[in-house]
């Protein structure tokens, strides 16, 4: 056997797909969870492209100022904000940056992200009830860079270090609960014929993107109920 085989076969066996003696197992894994898990591990794995459809996605998602996800009872808000760079692999452009208090959501950037650019690198703030987070995410690891946490409540200097690592704590929390409603809609069935079109939409600007963006919204809940029952 190859080293390649021989890491493939490794690589199946770590993920259980395969026992001891190479045969399949036995247990059956659904496909959703499947694709899901591979997902994951792409990001994981520091794979940008699929880092950079979350961002595209997310920046997409935000501009209606809708809560995105909900994290220990209260939506959490996305607001893309200052300084974004775009990068893609072809065409005479393959990486763009923007900067201004407003320019994620400019037509400039929309006009880019058309043309096969996708975010790669964006200052976003959080808002999860009366607290307010801003961190740079990167999409090559998702590394949350530059982190500015919501003012201290405690005075003293131990109590202020938990305050700290607890607040670290939920804003990890909330990456970690975009990132997979980002994974549900990736490989659920309306990605491709629903959510990229209503981005595309979106990204040219069509009054039409507004009800795109409805309509996957719904489609994104009916989904959400039917993998509940």
């Amino acid at each position: 056997m190859g080293k390649r085989d021989q890491a493939r076969a490794d690589a199946a066996f770590a993920r259980g797909d395969v026992g001891v003696d190479g045969a399949a197992t036995e247990e059956t894994k659904d496909v959703a969870e499947v694709e899901k898990g591979q997902a994951r591990e792409q990001l994981l794995r520091g794979r940008a492209y699929l880092g950079r459809e979350l961002l595209t996605w997310l920046l997409w998602r935000s501009e209606t100022g809708d809560a995105l996800v909900e994290h220990e009872g209260s939506g959490v808000n996305v607001l893309f904000m200052g300084r974004i760079i775009l990068r893609g692999v072809a065409g005479d452009v393959t990486e763009m940056s923007a900067k201004g208090t407003l320019a994620p959501y400019s037509l400039q950037v929309k006009e880019a992200l058309d043309k096969g650019l996708l975010v790669a690198q964006a200052r976003i703030r959080f808002t999860h009830g009366e607290k307010e987070y801003e961190a740079t995410l990167d999409s090559e690891f998702l590394d949350v860079r530059a982190a500015k946490l919501p003012a201290l409540m405690s005075e003293e200097e131990d109590d202020q270090l938990n305050e700290r690592l607890y607040l670290t704590e939920q804003l990890s929390a909330m990456v970690d609960a975009l990132v997979n409603a980002f994974l549900e809609v990736r490989v659920g069935k309306t990605w491709s014929k629903q959510v990229v079109p209503a981005m595309k939409e979106w990204m040219k600007g069509d009054e039409q993107g507004a009800d795109a963006l409805s309509k996957a919204s719904r489609a994104r809940g009916k989904e959400a109920r039917a993998a509940r029952h």
